[in-house]
């Protein structure tokens, strides 16, 4: 199908700041973000650890997260507890073939996980079934939940203790304000733990 190329190019650009737009003047979201942080901090501070999941891209935006801490965002300073639980192609498959996919991060929530950790849970739909098993299995260990999800927000939006629902429907537009959120997150961690400080 024939398209103009410079209309879709944009198009695209037209979508992601509407949506840029709309995030920033949402007065809710600022004060998710803050509480959010205050999450990580506790978790950090008190020793706990941060863990990741989701599927697909949002398994992606889980390790890139995860790198972030665990390394560097914007400068050099101690590595931060954080782990992605969609890395380990051995515990994924056993869990997969042992017990089904629904539960390849719950169980790991379930072995690794500690109270006073934090559980940052990433679906587009809200509906990821393994997704909502960690929920489960986070807040039966007193675990807290901060949840990523899109508009709707899906079955898990009333699970997690703050649930970013990003204004849209679309999955690319809600990948890219979880992107946004994520490197956010990582960026006021790393202010609120070290300050400006080059360690």
């Amino acid at each position: 199908m024939a398209y103009q190329l410079t209309s879709r190019i944009d198009e695209a650009f037209g979508k992601s700041l509407a949506l840029l737009n709309a995030m920033a003047s949402d007065e809710q979201l600022r004060g998710q973000i803050a509480a959010a942080l205050d999450l990580c901090v506790a978790a950090l501070r008190g020793g706990n650890k941060l863990m990741f999941a989701g599927n697909g891209g949002s398994a992606a935006d889980a390790q890139h997260w995860a790198g972030e801490l665990v390394s560097r965002f914007n400068f050099d300073r101690p590595g931060l507890s954080a782990i992605a639980l969609t890395t380990d192609t051995s515990i994924l498959t056993a869990i997969g073939n042992d017990y089904g996919y629904d539960y390849v991060f719950a169980r790991q929530v379930e072995a690794l996980g500690r109270k006073g950790d934090l559980l940052l849970a990433i679906s587009t739909s809200g509906n990821s079934k393994n997704v909502l098993r960690a929920i489960k299995a986070a807040h039966a260990a007193g675990i807290a939940v901060v949840g990523f999800t899109g508009k709707s927000g899906g079955a898990m939006a009333e699970f997690c203790d703050i649930c970013f629902q990003i204004p849209s429907n679309e999955t690319p537009k809600i990948q890219e304000g979880h992107e946004f959120l994520g490197h956010l997150l990582c960026d006021l961690i790393e202010q609120e733990m070290f300050g400006d400080a080059k360690v």
